[in-house]
């Protein structure tokens, strides 16, 4: 007996009728010798919906203090979990209207646990010692995502895009064949098509090359999602739910590098706006203070991305510029400046109207001159670069934030990915 998993996000179930839409897929998707389990979001919209009616009960916005988050967190995932749990209930019904066995599970019953950290909650365990069985005698099961339970059993949220991280795992759990991630793209594109008319569909891409596209800004799949896949070796295809069943909707299969036969040096272009650039100059210069700065900042939970170090113009100083999402950058200036003294900072800098592009590929492994294209490419555009990041599969470049498109699109065609 095979298991399949599938998975359908906010805009895919926003109302009846997509809902119904979902079901004649679903309903497509079964074949004998299979157990089927599906993966829903909440309605489009009902997860803000739900948050703000937290919020105000909590007391943010109101008159007088709002409640301390030790008071607020778990009752705040009690309210917005209640969305999918809809969902589920939703989508059985239309199953069971058009002939197909269905039944839906919420997260207590399976169960699906995570540890305490409400609201941004991380995936401990999924048995599936209830719903295997259930699934291999034929009725498909609806399991809401984005949501779990402790071991005492209070109920929690894994933040935004969450129910990716969800569908994954209980494939992972289920030892499920594939992940089928139904979404409102038809697959992952070498860029941003918005931006790019000629950007193409990817036939096939790595876990790494996605792990590096999800967290360098591409919003297919939650980063946590591929790290998972990764993990497991859970192949995880992403395609459209607004394709008909029986149309072509061939997607993006998300695998192996071992199963893709040729490989792109560069098979994507991605980027990022949410970035900020913080400088500090005149830092002391001897060893510990990188450690010091970097710790502080690990504390804070600010997540640093590009860093370049340079000597000062006054000896015994040094210059350290390092990029962090853009809302954490006052943050950021306000941890060191508590440090100043000890640091011994001169000057705190940050500048907001910066963008981060990258370009990412395994073939990168064995091709020599993919970074010398890069810059030749943005030099020939007047585009200046601020700050450089690498790994094995990926060149970041910052840059001011007007240039960002004509960057992206100087990229793309440099490395040849525009469509024919």
């Amino acid at each position: 007996m095979s298991r399949l998993v599938m998975k359908f996000g906010g805009t895919s179930v926003g109302d009846v009728e997509r809902i119904a839409r979902v079901a004649r897929i679903v309903a497509a998707a079964r074949k004998p010798g299979q157990g089927l389990a599906v993966v829903v979001s909440a309605m489009a919209g009902e997860t803000d919906r739900l948050v703000n009616l937290a919020r105000a009960a909590g007391g943010e916005g109101g008159n007088g203090a709002p409640l301390p988050a030790r008071e607020f967190d778990d009752e705040y995932d009690v309210i917005v979990s209640t969305g999918e749990q809809v969902t589920t209930g939703l989508l059985a019904l239309a199953l069971r209207r058009i002939g197909v066995p269905a039944r839906s599970w919420q997260n207590w019953q399976a169960p699906i646990r995570s540890d305490a950290a409400h609201a941004k909650a991380r995936l401990s365990s999924i048995s599936e010692e209830r719903l295997g069985p259930s699934i291999d005698q034929g009725v498909v099961a609806i399991v809401p995502g984005f949501q779990a339970i402790t071991e005492d059993n209070r109920i929690t949220t894994l933040g935004r895009g969450g129910s990716d991280t969800s569908a994954v795992a209980l494939a992972a759990a289920l030892k499920a064949e594939r992940c089928d991630i139904y979404t409102d793209v038809d697959g992952v594109y070498t860029t941003d098509p918005r931006i790019v008319a000629k950007a193409r569909r990817l036939e096939k891409i790595s876990y790494e090359e996605m792990l590096e596209m999800a967290s360098l800004g591409a919003k297919v799949l939650q980063t946590r999602s591929v790290e998972l896949a990764f993990a497991h070796r859970v192949p995880v295809r992403v395609l459209s739910s607004f394709v008909e069943p029986g149309a072509p909707n061939p997607g993006t299969l998300v695998c192996g590098e071992d199963e893709i036969v040729e490989k792109q040096v560069v098979s994507g272009v991605a980027y990022s706006r949410d970035e900020a650039k913080v400088t500090l100059l005149g830092v002391e210069d001897h060893p510990g203070v990188a450690a010091d700065i970097f710790g502080r900042l690990a504390d804070a939970n600010i997540n640093v991305d590009m860093i370049v170090q340079s000597e000062a113009r006054q000896e015994g100083r040094q210059n350290i510029v390092f990029t962090c999402p853009d809302r954490d950058a006052g943050r950021a200036a306000e941890t060191i400046e508590a440090a100043r003294g000890k640091i011994g900072v001169e000057e705190i800098h940050i500048r907001r109207d910066v963008a981060k592009v990258s370009v990412i590929g395994i073939g990168m492994k064995s091709q020599v001159g993919v970074a010398r294209t890069m810059f030749a490419a943005l030099a020939q555009k007047g585009i200046n670069i601020e700050a450089i990041a690498t790994s094995e599969i990926k060149i970041s470049v910052l840059i001011d934030a007007a240039y960002t498109e004509l960057a992206v699109r100087a990229l793309h065609t440099a490395y040849e990915l525009d469509a024919a």
